[in-house]
């Protein structure tokens, strides 16, 4: 059985060591800027992740018991099959360790990455080799590594948990991620290009359900959107297995990043041959994917376009904005029983420039747009403009949900979430499952009245069970393809209804009355007020006199303040 997972356990205003690990590592940066310092740092973190896993199995092979029974400790391929790095003697984190006091330990750094890149050919490339660089600190390099060299990273299983599921990626994983976080507010709008929050991850990843089949992001940063995928299948009782992970980033740096990020967690990706941009040069041009999920750069003016490109389905996109080229990318991309969600700028649901509107419009009416969640502002590091989630499917009567051509569900969700400081603003693990059980509700059940009646109480949906629909099942994905889980076939009972201020299942002819613009606070409408039972009359009667009395309270203290001016000489000129 799946372990729960625990309260907001990717937020990052939720945090452990890793925060004291962030403190006492920045402290080492010196002069050293974000963008640079995040390469030393999250090397090291990688290279003392995969040498601590290589640990751990080879002490098992030395044990030599059960299934490890014979087994050859120095024989590379036994790691590979647990789906482990071999990390030959001069990458082991002992090594770095007892070299950590010497001058040398820059060059020391750079061979340990450079025999790993030799020993595993899917790390070719991908490792930072640039330690030994003369503006490199040798001293506080030392002391970091003796910092890092502090993580415990293995963890022990608890009973009835699986060991090798249990394995340091919880751990390290966790402090990765963390870093990336702290880098992407460190630096800005430079971050953003590399890491998209945690929480609005969740949030597509939860509507989506990403069992089993293709999982496809083509700006996919540093990879956040397969962890998550992979968080979701294994919270739910999924196997890890069951997806097949393609991803492209056109930054060599940050694709670089994507490759550690998934390797630390043993998730095997298809990235192709190298950095590429998707416009100019599509490296799974042929792919057809069940599941795309992804942060595309927001209103993108430099970008490659070639008119007649095969991709440009419902108009060609303007050269001056790339949203409408990446919405038509992600269609081209959908396998006939797949679903789209990903982030764009509030602008692309309602702007009409250059011809926006009309590929909005083609789009709206081929029927593919399933769902728009407006979402709060403050939720990235890279940007204030504010976003939105945009859902799509090829086929909203695909035999195993209801029957939902011709509508689109609408959910305005710019009043959740909570500040964690000033400028940044997460959803809470209980935003993200009001929203995506929503959704869910919505494709499985037919809507209902605002309210629905039960025992002469009035019950909102919430209420009623639709909120619970997050935690799925064990063992809920068999079959083929993006089969759905046993939730969204109303096997938990959720009843989805309209909720004004909130959410709203609308139809076409509705949409198009709407201009086929898409912004939900169009249809949702305004919250609604709960009668207090008052009469009207007794109620205007009584605000009347409160605000009477609130008038005579303001004369008496204007004229206390003048009275007091005058006796400082500085008495009010009289007003006519």
């Amino acid at each position: 059985m799946a372990k729960a997972a625990s309260k907001n356990s990717d937020s990052s205003a939720n945090i452990g060591f890793e925060a004291k690990l962030w403190l006492a590592a920045d402290k080492l940066r010196n002069n050293m800027d974000a963008a640079e310092y995040k390469h030393v740092v999250l090397g090291l973190i990688f290279i003392k992740y995969i040498s601590d896993a290589f640990e751990e199995m080879r002490a098992k092979l030395i044990a030599g018991k059960g299934e490890y029974k014979g087994s050859d400790p120095e024989d590379a391929d036994e790691y590979r099959a647990e789906n482990v790095f071999w990390v030959p003697l001069v990458s082991r984190w002992s090594h770095l360790m007892a070299s950590a006091k010497l001058p040398t330990i820059g060059k020391v750094v750079d061979d340990a990455m450079v025999a790993l890149e030799r020993d595993n050919p899917r790390l070719k490339g991908v490792l930072p080799k640039d330690y030994a660089r003369p503006a490199l600190d040798k001293h506080r390099l030392g002391e970091l590594i003796d910092l890092i060299g502090t993580i415990t990273l293995i963890a022990t299983a608890t009973e009835g948990e699986d060991a090798k599921s249990h394995r340091s990626v919880d751990l390290l994983g966790r402090v990765y991620e963390y870093f990336l976080t702290r880098f992407a507010s460190a630096e800005g709008k430079n971050g953003g290009q590399f890491y998209t929050p945690s929480s609005v991850v969740r949030v597509i990843v939860e509507m989506l359900s990403p069992y089993k089949g293709r999982v496809y992001d083509p700006a996919c940063g540093s990879g956040g959107m397969f962890v998550q995928s992979e968080k979701f299948v294994l919270e739910h009782g999924g196997r890890i297995g069951d997806l097949s992970i393609y991803g492209q980033e056109s930054n060599a740096t940050t694709r670089r990043l994507a490759v550690m990020n998934l390797a630390i967690r043993g998730i095997e990706a298809d990235f192709g041959p190298e950095q590429a941009d998707t416009f100019r040069r599509d490296l799974h041009k042929d792919l057809k994917a069940q599941f795309v999920i992804a942060n595309p750069p927001f209103n993108d003016s430099d970008w490659h376009r070639v008119d007649d490109d095969v991709r440009w389905q419902y108009g060609i996109p303007p050269k001056g904005n790339a949203n409408f080229a990446w919405v038509q990318h992600f269609i081209h991309h959908l396998a006939p029983d797949g679903y789209a969600g990903f982030v764009l700028a509030n602008g692309s649901m309602s702007s009409n420039q250059s011809g926006e509107g009309d590929i909005r419009k083609a789009i709206i009416e081929a029927d593919l747009v399933d769902c728009m969640v407006a979402l709060p502002g403050q939720l990235f590091y890279s940007t204030q403009i504010p976003v939105c989630l945009w859902f799509l499917t090829k086929n909203k009567n695909d035999g195993k949900r209801r029957d939902r051509r011709k509508q689109t569900l609408f959910i305005d969700a710019r009043k959740l979430g909570t500040l964690v400081d000033r400028v940044h603003r997460e959803l809470t693990d209980e935003d993200i499952n009001k929203i995506s059980s929503t959704y869910h509700a919505w494709r499985s059940n037919p809507p209902q009245s605002p309210f629905a009646k039960g025992g002469g109480a009035e019950i909102s949906h919430f209420e009623s069970g639709v909120a619970g629909m997050g935690s799925l099942p064990p063992n809920s994905q068999k079959g083929g393809g993006a089969e759905v889980p046993p939730f969204e076939k109303g096997g938990l009972g959720g009843i989805y209804q309209d909720i004004p201020g909130f959410c709203k299942s609308a139809d076409l002819d509705l949409i198009k009355q709407h201009g086929h613009v898409l912004t939900p606070g169009r249809y949702v409408g305004a919250e609604e007020i709960e009668d207090d039972g008052e009469p009207f009359e007794e109620k205007m009667t009584r605000l009347v006199a409160e605000l009477n009395g609130q008038f005579t309270e303001s004369a008496k203290l204007e004229k206390q303040i003048k009275q007091n001016l005058a006796s400082l000489g500085h008495a009010l000129e009289q007003t006519s």
